[in-house]
């Protein structure tokens, strides 16, 4: 009787996925920004949250999940504009680096009167 080898787990570092969607669609018609917040809209019932304006990332639990979203993602794309879906491990999203530029201060008022003392 021969044994079963065992399968290799991979650590779910690298089992879990992230999928990001990054898109450029157009708004300068009616039509045009109701097919983008349709688009936006079905994203965040999907289970996408927003990381910046146009790019929205959903955390799945394997690749075979993470391309059940970016068919159904994929299906419902607006005949205008592009959308590019990301897959990344759970390990490499974890290595994306932020940063974060210094916010503008606003400038100083000039005083309404002159003052010589």
């Amino acid at each position: 009787m021969a044994h079963a080898r065992p399968i290799p787990q991979l650590p779910w570092g690298w089992r879990s996925m992230w999928v990001i969607a990054m898109f450029d669609l157009p708004t300068d018609t009616p039509k045009a920004r109701k097919a983008y917040a349709r688009f936006r809209k079905d994203l965040l019932e999907d289970g996408f949250t927003m990381m910046q304006y146009s790019v929205y990332s959903r955390h799945c639990a394997s690749i075979e999940n993470a391309e059940v979203h970016v068919k159904r993602m994929g299906a419902v794309v607006p005949a205008q504009g592009e959308v590019r879906f990301l897959t990344i491990t759970d390990n490499q999203f974890g290595r994306i680096k932020v940063y974060v530029g210094k916010k503008r201060q606003p400038t100083t008022q000039s005083p309404s009167q002159l003052q010589l003392f």
